[in-house]
C-alpha cells in the first residue's frame, strides 16, 4: 500500500484530535482549555481537507461541523472575561 499526501494529511488530522481526547479523558487538559480548542481546530480541519482531497463528503460534513463549533469555543472561550 502505498500512502498519498491526502493520507498523511488525514493522519496528521485525526492524530491530533485523538490526542487532544486522549490527554482529556486523563485529565491532562480541559476540554474548555486553550491547548484543546485549538488542537480540535487543527485536527478537525485537517481530516477535513484530507476527506475533501478524496471527495469523502460525509466526513467533510463531519469534520468541518467539528471545525466550526470548536471555532465557536474559541470564540466563547476569548470573550470570556479574565
Amino acid at each position: 500500500m502505498v500512502l498519498t499526501v491526502n493520507d498523511y494529511i488525514g493522519f496528521a488530522g485525526v492524530f491530533i484530535l485523538l490526542i487532544a481526547f486522549l490527554l482529556n479523558l486523563a485529565n491532562k487538559i480541559d476540554k474548555d482549555s486553550l491547548p484543546y480548542i485549538v488542537m480540535n481546530i487543527i485536527g478537525a480541519g485537517l481530516a477535513c481537507a484530507a476527506s475533501w482531497l478524496i471527495h469523502y463528503m460525509p466526513f467533510v460534513l463531519l469534520e468541518a461541523t467539528w471545525t466550526l463549533v470548536s471555532i465557536g469555543a474559541l470564540i466563547s472561550q476569548m470573550r470570556k472575561p479574565k
